[in-house]
């Protein structure tokens, strides 16, 4: 039974993929149209590009370990860059009106400014590399995260903080204790939305100012009109996007468990 529930809820999740993976395969494959390769040429490329390596290696291709290892790391660095000023900022300006006054008007006016518009900026003042890449991706995420961060802070409980004023709380333990932990189911929202955020700002970075990585593999494989590797790339972040959403899920679900108990309890 325990084996049947979670089998089952799989099924239920990946059937639609399943099913126009398979009617990708029929239609192309009768078409047989060069821009439209089928599935399982991609997946055959998306092998020999990336997965094709000694098993010493986990099979990692020497361009995987370059691409990936430049790509995640400019990601990773770049979202949990914008993650904490994301919470410091949000924070401070949710618990204050004179703050939030004073910036919002700024904040307003940069969250809508398109980061792909910035890059020349970007690449003038930091030059090609990757602290252009990742100051791109970072300016692009924070956004989420900082809005989220602010408005679950404000909606924290009045009473929770009064009684911890009677109690004779520090503001920086209220903080701490009692503000963050409230906001927390609005602050991971935010940072899965900037996540996904990340994963297409990485691309557009690399695609930019990069020689390696998964964008600059992507680039590289339309200037030389290499079709299936062009496939490859895109099908490799799907799976990446997907898997990244994934764990973070797991990830909240595990840490945020004592918020569904205490509503629970609530309720």
């Amino acid at each position: 039974m325990r084996i049947g529930r979670p089998a089952r809820g799989l099924a239920e999740r990946v059937w639609l993929v399943a099913l126009a993976a398979v009617c990708w395969q029929l239609v192309t494959s009768a078409v047989d149209e060069t821009y439209f390769p089928p599935p399982t040429k991609i997946i055959e490329a998306l092998h020999e590009v990336w997965f094709s390596g000694p098993a010493s290696h986990a099979f990692l291709t020497g361009n995987a370990v370059d691409d990936f290892s430049s790509s995640l790391a400019h990601l990773f660095t770049g979202w949990a860059a914008a993650g904490a000023a994301g919470i410091a900022v949000g924070a401070a300006i949710g618990r204050s009106r004179v703050l939030n006054d004073l910036l919002d008007p700024v904040l307003q006016f940069l969250r809508a400014v398109p980061p792909p518009t910035l890059v020349p900026f970007f690449i003038v003042v930091f030059q090609i590399g990757t602290t252009m890449q990742i100051v791109t991706i970072a300016f692009g995420v924070v956004w989420p995260v900082l809005l989220n961060t602010a408005d679950g802070v404000r909606a924290v409980d009045p009473l929770q903080l009064d009684t911890a004023r009677v109690f004779g709380v520090s503001r920086p333990r209220r903080l701490l204790l009692i503000i963050l932990p409230a906001a927390a189911p609005k602050i991971f929202a935010g940072l899965r939305v900037a996540l996904s955020f990340a994963l297409i700002l990485m691309v557009l970075s690399e695609i930019v100012g990069s020689t390696t990585g998964i964008g600059a593999e992507l680039l590289d494989a339309q200037r030389a009109f290499e079709l299936l590797t062009m496939w490859a790339g895109i099908v490799m972040l799907g799976v990446l996007g997907l898997l990244f959403n994934g764990a973070f899920m797991l990830l909240e679900r595990r840490l945020l468990a004592w918020h569904t108990g205490a509503q629970r309890l609530t309720n």
